[in-house]
């Protein structure tokens, strides 16, 4: 049998003998299906296509890996260091043998984290390659799980993965939306939270292809729901650079985003 891999958001879905008719996940209106068409590759296939794995360490016990070119959405995996294990969060989209050699000289997986749907990538692929170690997947999220497997297991609210590593639901782009609190001090915000091009300001959507944006409501619990975490550098899941005075930067940016979508502003415009 195939694992066939989505070439647009690069989510693995079963191993059958022809692909699917089409990814749900990017039918929905937070993703989208290519003009051309529905696209579908392999792992021998991504393997098989030169490429290199970019890493970087930010940060001490931080390690930020991709693949160049990218493929899919071209997420920045992490692989975030303890005593007890190793978080792989938002993981490759493929399971790669050089990014694999990587993370074995780094310590391994312990536990694997999508913060989204979108980011499910080679999730199970992952998990079998590193001693089928648990895949955790948000409970209100569990329906866009394309590749069941028994390593999948559903989480809630909040919850310490490992020392110094929580998970927090911040909700906004889709219901089971998550972050992975570091007790150093980082924020891994997926895209819940991402940077903006002004120095020092954050924002927020539920589509980024489609431009579609969130409540003032879903901002608000966004902001609220991070405040009682302590955190002063923010990485997000598009690029290797961070956020400096995260928390400080996700409160001013709330509110300034707030005052727009509420109407607050209309005379401005």
């Amino acid at each position: 049998m195939t694992i066939w891999i989505c070439g647009t958001c690069a989510v693995e879905h079963p191993d059958i003998p022809r692909p699917p008719a089409s990814c749900e996940i990017c039918l929905d209106e937070r993703q989208y299906v290519p003009q051309d068409g529905q696209i579908w590759t392999t792992l021998e296939d991504l393997n098989a296509t030169p490429h290199t794995v970019l890493h970087h360490e930010p940060e001490p016990g931080i390690h930020q890996l991709n693949r160049d070119p990218g493929f899919g959405i071209g997420q920045w995996s992490y692989l975030v260091q303890t005593p007890q294990g190793n978080l792989l969060w938002d993981p490759p989209n493929h399971l790669d043998p050089a990014t694999a050699e990587t993370i074995e000289q780094l310590g391994g997986i312990a536990v694997i984290v999508a913060s989204h749907p979108h980011m499910f990538g080679s999730q199970v692929s992952w998990s079998h390659r590193f001693g089928k170690v648990p895949v955790l997947v948000h409970a209100a999220d569990r329906h866009w799980v394309r590749r069941e497997d028994d390593v999948i297991r559903e989480w809630n609210d909040t919850e310490q993965i490992l020392p110094g590593i929580t998970l927090i639901t911040a909700g906004g782009h889709f219901p089971g939306s998550a972050v992975a609190h570091i007790d150093s001090g980082a924020l891994l915000a997926g895209d819940t939270i991402v940077p903006a091009a002004a120095t020092g300001w954050v924002s927020f959507m539920r589509s980024y292809p489609n431009k579609i944006p969130l409540s003032a409501g879903l901002v608000q619990r966004i902001a609220d729901r991070l405040e009682p975490y302590d955190f002063d550098r923010l990485y997000w899941l598009a690029g290797p650079q961070r956020v400096e005075n995260a928390k400080a930067a996700v409160k001013r940016s709330a509110q300034r985003y707030i005052s727009w979508v509420s109407g607050e502003n209309d005379h401005l415009g």
